[in-house]
């Protein structure tokens, strides 16, 4: 995949392999709690340890990557009621472990650039519908609820965790 209508700071890949680019968001509610939704293996219960994460998805070739966090968040959780506080600077990426590279999409990525963005919730609890996404995307997530920030890394999957801490410490000073 080509990337240069990323911009020029969007992350080499490693060998043969790119970095599958991707957003991700922060999603802060007035009491400056983060909503994290658990992933579902397809069962409709998560039975995984870390299946924890904020809303983040693929950006489409061509795509902004502002305008596709908004569209992933809506398309996981079906909020639209946010506005941007705002981006995290540059790209934050992570390797997929060897199992993963080899079974994720066909082996052709090594894992993830993403950028990620603060958004503030402005909605009420009863816009969330995790369990029947709009225009037929599949759910995600079986279960959600409003975390604080500093427990977010210790939540999701060991690979991912150095972009969690970073993004908490990216946007600390909004959840303080």
């Amino acid at each position: 995949m080509k990337t240069d209508w990323l911009g020029p700071d969007f992350p080499k890949g490693k060998g043969e392999r790119q970095y599958r680019p991707c957003v991700g968001v922060f999603l802060i509610n007035s009491t400056g709690k983060v909503w994290v939704g658990k992933r579902d293996d397809g069962s409709g219960v998560s039975s995984y340890e870390f299946a924890w994460q904020m809303p983040q998805g693929g950006i489409d070739k061509g795509e902004d990557p502002e305008k596709a966090a908004f569209r992933e968040l809506y398309e996981e959780t079906s909020i639209k009621s946010v506005s941007l506080i705002e981006a995290a600077p540059g790209w934050f990426t992570y390797d997929y472990p060897p199992e993963v590279a080899a079974n994720s999409r066909k082996g052709k990525h090594c894992g993830q650039a993403q950028r990620w963005y603060a958004l503030r919730f402005e909605g009420s609890d009863g816009e969330v519908d995790i369990l029947s996404p709009p225009d037929g995307h599949s759910a995600e997530f079986g279960e959600w609820r409003w975390e604080r920030a500093e427990n977010l890394p210790g939540l999701i999957v060991p690979f991912k965790r150095p972009v969690y801490e970073a993004v908490v410490q990216a946007f600390s000073h909004l959840t303080a």
